[in-house]
């Protein structure tokens, strides 16, 4: 089935098409999900989400950019508006204490094993999501959709629908920031 025919199929309420696009798409969205929530069951639940909302929203789908493109920008836009829904939900209840009972230095590192590392770099993963987690909304959305997922830069702007200067720009702050944040994690369990 060509995405014309798959856009033509969901259009038309094809439910066969449902199935081809979700079989099809559905690490891509996953996984990019997993990267900003950084919960597996967070991630599975707005990821069925993210389906739900294509096949209702596949009528205002002008084809102005690739059917992929159009869907990590619905992956990214709902995983960003579980991820506000959550933090209203919890206000300040969100943050982890950075010394604990005992005043050890802890570090709530989320537990999940995003498809894309291996086994003996999850704790370094672990770290480096957690210090992403902390980055500003549109810094973390480039830097994970650039250096997790692997996009170019001009897929990134598309998906986040700016400028490749300001996807450059945002990508330069965003690890100047986890360098900072890093830094300053090394020098807590020093």
């Amino acid at each position: 089935m060509t995405e014309q025919e798959l856009i033509i199929g969901l259009k038309e309420g094809d439910n066969n098409a449902f199935k081809v696009l979700v079989e099809s798409k559905q690490s891509l969205v996953y996984n990019t999900v997993l990267g900003l929530l950084q919960n597996v069951e967070d991630a599975e639940d707005v990821t069925q989400d993210v389906f739900i909302k294509v096949f209702e929203s596949i009528h205002q789908f002008k084809g102005e950019s690739a059917l992929s493109t159009w869907i990590y920008r619905v992956g990214v836009t709902t995983a960003l508006e579980f991820i506000r829904r959550k933090k209203r939900k919890k206000r300040f209840g969100f943050l982890s204490p950075i010394l604990g009972e005992d005043n050890e230095p802890t570090l709530d590192l989320p537990d999940f094993q995003h498809p894309g590392v291996t086994l003996d770099n999850k704790e370094k993963a672990a770290i480096l999501f957690k210090a992403i987690e902390q980055l500003p909304e549109n810094q973390k959305v480039a830097f994970v959709l650039n250096k997790v997922e692997g996009l170019s830069y001009q897929e990134v702007s598309e998906i986040m629908k700016t400028s490749l200067s300001a996807v450059e720009s945002l990508l330069h702050r965003a690890k100047t920031n986890l360098k900072e944040i890093l830094k300053n994690f090394n020098n807590l369990t020093s």
